[in-house]
């Protein structure tokens, strides 16, 4: 056949619009029907500059029978893309095409396990940014190599080594089960859309495997997956939501390792007013507070973003800026087992202080703990183990440290709050106490046999009590210089602040991949 220029772009024009096309008229309209968006209706929701990778892929489609249907394109859609100004790889599966299962070696080549998209983000030391949806895997793929394969033949090390590289940022839209599930787990942010699902093995596994039938939103939901395993950290509305949320995390995180994070808009005056810091702490040692309102009022308006509001409550973890840098925000919850670290809260400072060391982000923590949470159901949880971890990740912490005293800090937990082996800075507001243990709880194990043999053990109890905490006063810790500052809670964003600008000129002599990526927690 003769070559002329109309007909080959004629050519290229109608395989692009069968390759839009997906799995076709009727499964795109039960796409939206459902209220899901297609993958390249995903991209374009979050960047208008996609240049996509593979677009003319197809794969062999045959029956149950083996009878040949012709063919599909592939499920798994990527390419470069440009979010915010910043370049980033992107891409996906589309459950239109065979419920986005990876056609053969085709879509793991293409997709996001150790395929095309992920060596794109590792070679050019982007961010990769994935919609998951799909089944995860299809027995019709072995149909199409024609032989069965070991998942093993498939390689996670680009998953893996990407952690430690660039951000991965991952939305779970719709249903993700098996590699898909996997895959959108190993993610230093990940987000999921009310109504989606993740799980290993979806409700027809479950029922072969155990005999059991079990909803899919019991099984994987996401309420279940952010309130309950922490296995996703955020819940998004919709999926306009999800993008936003992807879209603000990338806003804090630099381009890899090997870059500072961005700084954002300084408008904020770093020396404004914070009166309404002796508002939310109340006087009364023993009413608790929303530490979240302590949070706001410092950091720079409008910029705090939790991440894993709904699960570990004990412990709050969010991006925020002061000054314009952006730091990763660690507090206790008074609000939720009166701030005690148990293991949920724990696993969840770990995750988050080992992304911002990955990223050069500084950390402030906001300290009010009365120590490890205690009794049976936190010992079965783990408490002493996580806990553990959680002081080492702080200990190993690549990045300034600025912790904040507001009130209690007793016990082993307050190690996880500061590494007193690094130059980092304690700052106590004159609201805060601290020792080995509560006064009160260490009033009733210290002298448990006096206080029951005295007359009124109740009052006697008291007078203890009231005589050690006379005792614990802690201007007598800041003359030791066993605390750096004591300073006036209106003046902690000021202050903080200014530690922060100076310890840029650190980070900037330290950047790349974080020295201890390999270090093995008990």
């Amino acid at each position: 056949m003769t070559f002329t220029w109309e007909s080959a772009l004629a050519e290229l024009h109608s395989r692009r619009e069968i390759a839009a096309k997906l799995g076709g008229p009727e499964r795109v309209a039960r796409q939206h029907e459902q209220g899901r968006l297609t993958i390249r209706e995903r991209i374009e929701r979050i960047t208008t500059d996609f240049v996509e990778v593979g677009e003319f892929a197809r794969f062999p489609n045959r029956d149950a029978a083996g009878n040949d249907l012709g063919s599909l394109p592939s499920s798994y859609v990527c390419g470069l893309a440009t979010v915010d100004g910043r370049r980033i790889a992107i891409g996906g599966e589309d459950f239109t095409v065979r419920a986005g299962a990876p056609q053969s070696y085709l879509d793991r080549w293409k997709g996001g396990m150790g395929g095309f998209v992920e060596d794109l983000a590792h070679q050019y030391r982007i961010p990769l940014v994935l919609f998951m949806e799909g089944i995860g895997g299809d027995v019709a793929a072995q149909d199409e190599k024609g032989h069965s394969y070991l998942v093993s033949s498939m390689s996670w090390k680009r998953s893996f080594e990407l952690m430690s590289e660039v951000p991965v940022l991952v939305a779970v839209l719709g249903s993700a089960a098996g590699g898909t599930a996997g895959r959108a787990v190993i993610s230093h942010f990940s987000v999921i859309s009310a109504g989606s699902v993740l799980f290993a093995g979806g409700p027809p596994v479950v029922r072969r495997a155990l005999g059991r039938d079990v909803d899919k939103h019991e099984l994987g939901g996401a309420e279940m997956h952010t309130r309950v395993s922490g296995a996703i950290d955020n819940l998004a509305d919709d999926e306009n939501d999800a993008f936003a949320q992807i879209r603000q995390v990338l806003s804090y995180l630099p381009q890899n390792v090997w870059e500072l994070p961005p700084r954002g808009d300084r408008s904020d005056p770093v020396d404004r007013s914070c009166d309404e810091l002796l508002r939310i702490v109340p006087e009364n040692r023993r009413r608790p507070y929303k530490m979240r309102d302590v949070l706001t009022t410092i950091v720079d308006r409008d910029s705090y973003f939790e991440i894993g509001p709904d699960w570990g409550k004990a412990v709050i973890t969010a991006f925020a800026r002061i000054d314009g840098i952006p730091v990763g925000v660690v507090a206790s919850n008074p609000m939720h087992l009166a701030g005690a670290l148990d293991g949920a809260a724990a696993e969840k400072q770990i995750r988050f202080v080992d992304l911002c060391s990955t990223f050069h982000l500084p950390i402030v923590y906001f300290v009010d703990v009365p120590g490890f949470m205690v009794g049976p159901d936190a010992e079965r949880a783990g408490v002493l183990r996580m806990g553990m971890r959680a002081i080492q990740s702080i200990v190993e912490a690549e990045v300034p440290v600025v912790t904040v005293h507001v009130r209690k800090a007793y016990g082993m937990a307050v190690s996880a709050t500061a590494n007193p082996d690094a130059l980092g800075l304690r700052i106590a507001w004159p609201s805060g106490e601290w020792g080995d243990m509560p006064i009160e709880g260490g009033v009733e194990a210290g002298f448990r046999r006096e206080i029951e043999q005295a007359d009124d053990p109740d009052a006697f109890r008291r007078r203890v009590e009231q005589r050690l905490l006379d005792a614990a006063d802690p201007w007598k810790t800041v003359e030791a210089f066993g605390m750096e500052m004591m300073i006036d809670p209106r003046d902690t964003r000021r202050i903080v602040a200014q530690f922060l600008d100076a310890s840029l000129h650190s980070l900037r002599t330290k950047l790349g991949p974080p020295q201890r990526r390999w270090t093995m927690r008990p």
